[in-house]
C-alpha cells in the first residue's frame, strides 16, 4: 500500500504550523489529554482513517490505557470502560462528526449532556479537537496516508 501523495500539511509551508499552534491551543485549555486522545481515536474509527487510528490507539497506549478501553472505544456506550464525563465527550464526538445521520446534527440531549461535565472554554476545546481530528482525517484517507508509517503531531 502506497500513499498517493504526501500529507498537504506537509507540502505546503505554512499548514503544519498553523494546525500543531492550534492543537497547542486546545491543549492550554487543561482538557484531559486521555479524552482528546480517546476523541481523535473514535472519530477516526468513523471516518475510517487507518493512519488516524493506528497513531491514536498508539498513543493512548503509551498513556498507560488498558486494551479493554482500547478496543472499548469502538463500542464505548456497551462497555464499562468509560466515565460519564468521557461518555458526554463521546458523544459530542460522534454527532459533530456525523453530522448529515439525523434531522439535528446535534441534538440537545447530546449538548446538555457535554455542557453538564465541561465548562465553556473546555467545551470549546472540544468542539475544535473534533473539527481538528476531522480535518486530520480528510486529509489522510483523501491522499490514502498508510498506517504506522509513524508520523505523529507528537513527534513534529
Amino acid at each position: 500500500m502506497d500513499a498517493r501523495m504526501t500529507s498537504p500539511a506537509m507540502i505546503l509551508p505554512d499548514a503544519l504550523p498553523a494546525l500543531l499552534a492550534l492543537n497547542g491551543a486546545i491543549a492550554a485549555v487543561g482538557v484531559d489529554p486521555v479524552l482528546l486522545e480517546l476523541i481523535n481515536l473514535r472519530v477516526s474509527q468513523i471516518n475510517g482513517c487507518g493512519y488516524c487510528i493506528d497513531m491514536h490507539a498508539r498513543d493512548l497506549r503509551q498513556a498507560n490505557q488498558s486494551d479493554e478501553r482500547l478496543f472499548g472505544v469502538s463500542a464505548w456506550r456497551e462497555t464499562p470502560y468509560f466515565t460519564d464525563t468521557e461518555r458526554a465527550a463521546l458523544a459530542l464526538a460522534e454527532s459533530a462528526t456525523r453530522l448529515s445521520d439525523r434531522a439535528e446534527a446535534v441534538p440537545d440531549d447530546v449538548w446538555d449532556d457535554a455542557a453538564d461535565h465541561f465548562n465553556e472554554p473546555q467545551l470549546a476545546a472540544l468542539i475544535m479537537a473534533i473539527g481538528m481530528i476531522n480535518l486530520w482525517n480528510r486529509l489522510n484517507v483523501t491522499t490514502r496516508q498508510v498506517a504506522g508509517t509513524g508520523w505523529s503531531a507528537r513527534s513534529a
